[in-house]
């Protein structure tokens, strides 16, 4: 059953359970409307019962027989005096000499009244009467039967019954179109919304839902939710192009050049050496392929960054120590200045290493010596500088120099694919940080604005500002 309600249309369900919920509603009002009704009506009876069994019972007599039949017969109420078998003593008006209960009902009077009911209301009986059994003193008259009929107070009810089972229909019938009317109203906008959606998912690019001005209800707020979806998916879906855009433009390059060299190679017969050297310069050629798939990877991941805490002089110290290594030419070069107190900063230690790694690779490749790294605390962030006394960039690359592959023309005829400075930008974005490129007197900032003065000379210097943490 409740499988089978599940699979009706919700307008269907909520307009159910709207008719459901008013005829509760509606039954409850009626049942109450007839309660009060049947009580004012029975209360008329019973002050009629109670006035003639007043008159009646003081004329029985030792006998059982009523001494004044005329009297009692004047109050209009049908009467019986019952001995203790429920035999009928005498009897008036229209009761008859059978008794109009059965013995079995007297047992429960117990020195007191009891009224009963004779005939029903529904169907309809020929002997509708409300009696009134008061049990008598000791004699052979045990009890006094007083009854009084019901015509008017059943027809009255069997009226208001109809009357209210006619109204009540009504009322749902007209439930059930005000509920329709209000479902289709509310409903509107959440097809509106679908129809949309089902368009977008067909193709259309760039469309909204039209949510109204003005209001704030659970239906505006759906759509202004669904808007900030559609516009997250197509920022998503924009990155995800521009990044099959940036590798397919990228990576056709190198691609192109190995499978020349590799014709080239099988052109003719080579001694070993010569397939040795060959090998050689294909092996540099897979390395930074290697590296800039790498780089494109780590651009095109949405995934959350670690946040940290890190120790930063330890960590920028590590990776120091791996440039020098790996640039034995450039160590003598390379001048560091790190904090000697623990200084912490809201970055993950991976991002971070790729950071201050590519800072160090972009210094030695584009910059000229002295290379000066320093680690610093100003305010409430932790800084990582680098600088170096080569040319540095003009200030119309300062502006543009974190977008993919942005290189200068001068730096063309160097290795690297220009992605250096963009995946610092999005590291430090990602922690919340702030990437200043500073040349020649001119700055500029990528990321969260720090408000921590920028104050540095003519030398090419990019300074990275890392949000503290606490200790």
């Amino acid at each position: 059953m409740k499988d089978r309600l599940a699979r009706l249309p919700l307008r269907t369900r909520l307009v159910a359970g709207f008719v459901v919920a008013m005829l509760v509603l509606l039954v409850a009002a009626g049942a109450f409307v007839y309660w009060r009704v049947e009580y004012a009506l029975d209360r008329g009876l019973d002050d009629e019962l109670a006035s003639a069994s007043a008159t009646i019972e003081p004329l029985v007599g030792p006998t059982g027989r009523v001494t004044n039949p005329e009297a009692a017969d004047a109050t209009g109420a049908v009467w019986q005096v019952l001995g203790p078998d429920g035999t009928v003593l005498d009897a008036g008006g229209a009761a008859g000499e059978t008794p109009l209960v059965p013995a079995s009902a007297l047992d429960r009077v117990d020195g007191g009244s009891r009224t009963l009911e004779l005939g029903t209301l529904l169907p309809v009986t020929s002997r509708p009467y409300r009696l009134q059994v008061t049990a008598l003193e000791d004699g052979p008259a045990a009890y006094l039967l007083v009854g009084v009929r019901r015509d008017h107070r059943d027809e009255a009810l069997r009226e208001l019954l109809l009357q209210l089972t006619l109204a009540g229909l009504g009322a749902l019938a007209v439930a059930a179109v005000v509920g329709d009317r209000l479902a289709r109203a509310a409903l509107r906008p959440v097809e509106e919304y679908r129809r949309r959606a089902s368009e977008i998912a067909g193709g259309a690019d760039g469309w909204r839902l039209d949510v109204p001005e003005g209001r704030d209800d659970e239906i505006t707020r759906l759509g202004h939710t669904l808007n900030d979806m559609l516009a997250a998916l197509d920022a998503a879906l924009a990155h995800e192009r521009r990044f099959v855009d940036d590798a397919s433009h990228e990576l056709r390059t190198p691609l192109t050049l190995l499978s020349s060299r590799l014709q080239l190679a099988r052109r003719r017969h080579r001694t070993v050496e010569e397939h040795e050297r060959i090998l050689d310069e294909l092996s540099v050629d897979v390395a930074r392929l290697a590296e800039l798939a790498e780089d494109l990877l780590e651009l095109g991941s949405g995934a959350d960054p670690d946040d940290g805490p890190v120790d930063v002089g330890p960590v920028v110290a590590g990776v120091v120590e791996r440039h020098r290594l790996a640039h034995p030419e450039a160590a003598t070069g390379l001048d560091v200045s790190l904090p000697v107190e623990p200084l912490s900063a809201r970055i993950g230690v991976t991002a971070l290493e790729r950071v201050v790694a590519n800072l160090l690779g972009n210094a030695a490749l584009h910059g000229a010596p002295p290379v000066r790294l320093t680690v610093a605390s100003r305010a409430d962030r932790v800084v990582v500088e680098v600088s170096d006394a080569g040319p540095g960039m003009p200030p119309a690359l300062l502006q543009s120099a974190t977008g993919r592959f942005t290189r200068s023309d001068e730096a063309r005829s160097r290795p690297g694919a220009g992605l250096g400075l963009s995946l610092v930008e999005q590291l430090v974005a990602r922690s919340g940080g702030e990437l200043r490129l500073c040349c020649g007197g001119e700055h500029t900032s990528y990321g969260v604005a720090s408000g921590v003065p920028c104050e540095h000379g003519p030398a090419m210097t990019v300074t990275v500002l890392l949000p503290r943490a606490s200790a």
